[in-house]
Formats: structure tokens, sequence, C-alpha cells
């Protein structure tokens, strides 16, 4: 399905604009009074063959014929009695309201809802649709038949999320560059914001870009760029290669974050996440620079500690660096909760279930049931280093919305690539036997196929954006 604009609240769904309704209203108006004039003009020749009669009657009488004409001529129009215009409820709005209450953000709790299934509305672009689509993503070009993760639509409670209109975000980032600023899950999102806008605007000139870290989708029109740096624990680390990352030994540099920040520095609106990298039982700490340390220089020195207390350290120093060179009157920060993981099928099947051989995310073809799951790998403790942070920076005039996605995601066990993503390196002797013991053995169940939940993700910050 195609993205379209929806139609605004108190207008004909059948798309017409504000002066397109005007005009046929007054086209109707016109043949109304035009049948009318008729109307009177064979009463009055009718009253003159009667010249005769009572001037009672003839008076009744043409009270009786302009009174059938009035009404012979508003059926003839279809006209038809007016329902009162009325906001529908949350669950039956489809696709949402790009006017509606979902616009109103600080009045509404976006990340409190349910998922509700939708095949008319949903998704909002075609996977085939989109040129700079991500392998990593593209779950049905890998094979997946089951589509029914592209169909769910997320409902908050009490009001609707506005629709993703990609004309009205281009408005705003008109000569701008949004960055998003993390790792692979805000990549993620990333790729969900080009798919959204690329797909909208089919006539636009449109290019990508890469320099080392920083990836740049441009929309040349508007001069504006979405953005994506891979920073993955946001301060320096040994992790920092956009390709060749994968280290099991991780080390950060808590206290550096200047060699990264000045790649997104002038950015206009800033999304940052981190977390996925953090989860480790413990994370090495340099204190000096990994050239010294290479050199084996006695300033470089290693600490030893808890992944929750490294990552501290590290959103400490990204909260300073904020506080010291942002632009406070023209920067929008955001940073997005953690995407949760559906990594232990015991968490979601049935208790009778528990202990049998754990398969992921694999085959999962429905949401979790019910409200308030909560998966064991989401450490709470993790987002509540940020929430202290983002209070400090509110408190000396820095605002950052956090973003709450996590809830909402947890229960999409369904929505994950599994075995359906592009195998980047040929699969050792050991990998085979697992995937022939069990299919679901290394299926990926941290990253989300699109169209899917990143979507939805976009939509609430689609929504912050725009609200301004």
């Amino acid at each position: 399905m195609t993205w379209s604009t929806p139609p605004r609240k108190g207008r004909s769904t059948a798309g017409a604009s504000g002066d397109d309704l005007e005009e046929a209203w007054l086209v109707a108006q016109a043949a109304k009074k035009s049948q009318a004039r008729a109307a009177v003009w064979g009463v009055s020749v009718s009253i003159g063959l009667r010249g005769q009669l009572n001037s009672f009657v003839l008076l009744v009488l043409l009270l009786f014929v302009v009174l059938a004409v009035s009404v012979t001529t508003e059926i003839g129009n279809g006209a038809k009695p007016q329902a009162p215009t009325t906001v529908p409820p949350a669950d039956d709005t489809g696709a949402g309201d790009d006017a509606g209450r979902g616009d109103q953000v600080g009045e509404c709790d976006m990340s409190s809802g349910r998922w509700v299934y939708d095949d008319v509305a949903y998704p909002l672009y075609k996977e085939s649709a989109c040129k700079f689509m991500s392998d990593q993503a593209s779950c049905e070009k890998f094979g997946r038949t089951d589509l029914k993760y592209q169909h769910w639509r997320w409902q908050p409670y009490g009001c609707n999320l506005p629709r993703f209109n990609a004309a009205k975000l281009l408005g705003k980032l008109r000569d701008k560059r949004l960055a998003f600023v993390g790792d692979s899950l805000n990549r993620n999102q990333w790729v969900s914001m080009i798919c959204l806008i690329d797909t909208a605007t089919p006539t636009l000139h449109k290019s990508m870009s890469r320099n080392g870290s920083l990836v740049s989708f441009k929309i040349h029109e508007y001069n504006a760029s979405v953005e994506f740096y891979w920073s993955p624990l946001l301060v320096e680390s040994n992790a920092d290669h956009p390709v060749h990352h994968r280290i099991a030994d991780r080390i950060v540099r808590a206290g550096s974050i200047s060699k990264h920040a000045r790649r997104w520095a002038d950015a206009d609106l800033l999304v940052f996440n981190s977390y996925l990298w953090w989860r480790l039982p413990s994370m090495k700490v340099l204190w000096g620079s990994f050239e010294a340390a290479a050199e084996g220089a006695h300033g470089a020195v290693y600490e030893v500690t808890d992944s929750l207390r490294a990552f501290e350290l590290a959103i400490y120093t990204w909260a300073e660096w904020l506080e010291l060179h942002v632009d406070r009157s023209r920067t929008r920060l955001f940073f997005m909760s953690t995407s949760p993981t559906h990594l232990r099928s015991d968490e979601w099947e049935a208790a009778s279930s528990v202990g049998t051989r754990n398969h992921r995310c694999y085959n999962e073809t429905e949401p979790i049931a019910g409200e308030g799951h909560r998966g064991r790998d989401t450490e709470p403790a993790f987002a509540r280093a940020v929430e202290a942070q983002v209070r400090r920076l509110g408190a000396r005039g820095v605002a950052v919305r956090v973003l709450n996605v996590t809830q909402l995601s947890e229960h999409r066990k369904d929505a994950h690539p599994s075995v359906h993503r592009r195998q980047w390196d040929p699969p050792t002797e050991a990998q085979v036997r697992a995937r022939a013991r069990d299919p679901g053995s290394d299926a990926d169940c941290i990253h989300w196929c699109l169209p899917g939940v990143p979507d939805v993700w976009n939509q609430i910050l689609y929504a912050h954006i725009v609200s301004s």
C-alpha cells in the first residue's frame, strides 16, 4: 500500500480540499435557487389562469404549492439531515488523523496503548517500494511469507497517533539536519525514517552519501538531510568502526565524546540511543587515549567495572557535552528508550512449555497478548540513568525529550527478522549443525523488520517534531 495523505477532521473522506467543498456547496445552492425561481414562475402563470377564484382559496393554494415545490427541490438535490460532527473513538480511527488529538503531544501519553490489527491502512509503505531499504530489515526479500507483522497499528489510549505526513515533516526540515546517533537499533529507525520519506515523495530528488561513520540521506528540493552516525556507546570506544566492530573485549573512553560529537554538533535535531552494546557483565573503562594504550604509555589506565557504572559515566559525559555545546535556541534533542529483545521464548509461552528448547523469536507470527509484558533482558536501571541526566540537563536549561518506545515494543515478538535476513558471513560448521537441530538457534530477535515497529517510533518522533 502506498502512502497517502489522510483526511482532515470535519472534511469529506473523498479527499476533496476545503476549496473544493466550498465550490461544491455554492454550486448546489445556485441550483436550488434556479429551481425555486422556475417553480414560482409556474405558480404565477397558474394564478393568472384562475383569476376568477376567491382570493382566499388562491392564497391557500399558493402556500400549498410553494411548500410542495420546496420539499420536491430538497429531495431532488438528495439533501439529507446533517449528522453532528464528532471525534471518532480511538479504536475506530484507522489510519489516524493528521490534525487530530494525536498532534496535541503534551496532552497524550503515546507510549500507553495497544496494538490493533489493521490490514487496510497499514503498512505505511511497501518494503520493495523503498529504494534505500537495508538488507538487515528486508524480511520479505529474504523469504518471509507471513506478512501480518506489517499490519499492526499502535493505538494510544485516549488519543490518536498522527499518521506520518512526509510533506509536513519536510516543511519542518527545510534547510536542516536531522541526525540519528547511536547503534544498529538507531540505524534501524533511521532506515524506517528515510523509507517513510522516500516512498511518500517519489518525484523528489534524493541521494545517499557516506563519510566514515556518517551516512547522509538528502532531499535536495528542501536542502534537508536525515543522517545516521555510528556511535554504539556514544562515547569513544574500540567498537567505533562502522563495519569492523564485533569485539568481545569491549573498551570505552567514558570521558571522551568530542571525537564523535564534532560530526553531528551542528545538527538541528538529534536523536540518540544507546543500550544494546552495554549488555555485558563488566566493561573496561580507559582513562587516557587508545593511542597511548597501544604504545603502552604509563598514562593509559584501565578500570574494569560493571557495565551499568560504565554507562552512567558515559551518559554523564554525553550530558556535559550537550550542556556546554548545544545551541539551546535552535537544536532539538531526543533520546530513544530501550529497544527490547525477544531472545527467550519461555517468557511468553505457556507455563507447561517452559523448559523446552528455546526457539527465540523463530516462527513467531503474533504479538504477545495481554498488557504489561516485560522481558528479562530489559534492564530499567539503564533507563533511570538516562532520565537522571535528562533531569539534570533540564534544570540547567537544556531540554531533552525521552521517547518511551520500550513497553509498546515489548509485545512485538513477531516483528524481528529471525532467519529472514541477509547472512553477511558464510556459516561455520558449528552453525550449520546447530541450525539443523534448531532452525531458530541464531535467529535475529534484536533488530526489526520494515515496515514494522520502528515506523511507530518515527510516528511518535514525527508528532513531536511537527507539534512546534
